[in-house]
């Protein structure tokens, strides 16, 4: 059985057992405080009283944006490729904080505008050498959109032997994008959801706002459907990263894994996942609140509490390997610690 599975009464049994469960531990009753919480979603999601989640995987998914040529950004699109080299070479960010886990770290390259050479650490999923100019045009076309989506599924399908799965990112451009998609499909003031991203373009943050509302009025959403909306906001505005990682979170769910959101981009991609197929909520587990001003609104609207906040807002994964040893931490909790004989005080 799965927390996903339909049959409410065996997930409710479940719930019950997994409960009793972490309150017969060798504890006081609640003292793990929201280790508790995470051992209960990880017996949900893995649908056993002594999980097993396999190894650990931070994905990095890295493209650009038209939208730059707004000088909506602060770094030129060409820091993305620059990034994405530094991952493979294992000295970027998230290289470092994966490496104090012992966590494994793929990049996917999902369309930067210039490709990188062949590595065993790179996946190679490109649809197009950036996305075009959303002020302009949308962002992608429909066959684009789906291929994007589907690709990020065609990534999950090859994890195998892999339980909790980080998603990060690498783009210029991408809070522009992810303000957006995040307004559609929440209407959250645009105000609220723009924030300095990588840094405040040299134009200032009033022109980053006011180009992002003539986005807005040129893309005029009218679908009422939350999955067509999903699916037209990420045409209209979203980074190809940003869809590949929807489409790939929508498929770890459904292969019930552990799916670790980093910060601000990587909860908008979650946010369209959800749109797309609403059981994937269940699966996700918050890393952290970002600096980014819009994230805190984002993880409200959907109800979550991140386990961490640290004022990071590097992206690229990092807040997710930091909050991966929890996670770890949760599981081993419910599998390996003692219990406590007898009847605990309540």
């Amino acid at each position: 059985m799965n927390v996903i599975d339909k049959d409410t009464a065996a997930r409710s049994a479940l719930e019950a057992e997994l409960r009793a469960r972490i309150r017969g531990k060798a504890k006081p009753v609640g003292s793990l405080g929201r280790i508790e919480d995470l051992a209960l979603q990880v017996g949900m999601v893995s649908g056993s009283l002594r999980p097993d989640l396999g190894h650990a995987k931070i994905l990095v998914f890295a493209a650009d944006h038209g939208l730059t040529a707004e000088g909506v950004t602060a770094y030129p699109s060409a820091v993305t490729r620059e990034i994405a080299k530094m991952v493979l070479a294992g000295s970027a960010g998230i290289n470092v904080f994966a490496r104090a886990s012992g966590i494994d770290v793929v990049l996917v390259d999902a369309g930067m505008i210039e490709p990188l050479p062949a590595h065993d650490h790179l996946i190679e999923r490109r649809i197009a050498a950036g996305t075009k100019n959303s002020n302009v045009e949308p962002a992608m076309t429909p066959d684009e959109c789906t291929r994007a989506l589907e690709a990020g599924r065609a990534i999950d399908a090859g994890l195998q032997g892999v339980g909790i799965v980080g998603y990060g990112e690498i783009g210029i451009g991408n809070t522009s994008a992810a303000a957006l998609v995040a307004h559609a499909l929440t209407g959250i003031d645009l105000a609220l959801l723009v924030g300095p991203g990588a840094g405040a373009p040299a134009l200032g943050l009033d022109h980053k706002r006011k180009t992002l509302q003539s986005v807005v009025s040129r893309a005029n959403i009218r679908e009422d459907d939350p999955r067509q909306r999903a699916r037209e906001a990420l045409r209209q505005f979203g980074g190809f990263e940003i869809a590949m990682m929807a489409g790939a979170m929508t498929a770890a769910a459904a292969a019930r894994r552990i799916i670790v959101v980093d910060g601000f981009i990587s909860t908008v991609a979650a946010l369209a996942a959800i749109a797309l197929h609403p059981e994937t909520r269940t699966c996700c587990v918050f890393a952290h609140c970002s600096a980014e001003p819009g994230h805190k609104a984002i993880l409200e609207y959907l109800g979550a509490k991140p386990l961490l906040a640290l004022d990071m807002r590097l992206g690229e994964g990092t807040g997710a390997a930091l909050a991966i040893p929890l996670v770890r931490a949760a599981e081993l909790m419910l599998r390996d610690m003692a219990d406590l004989p007898g009847e605990h005080p309540a």
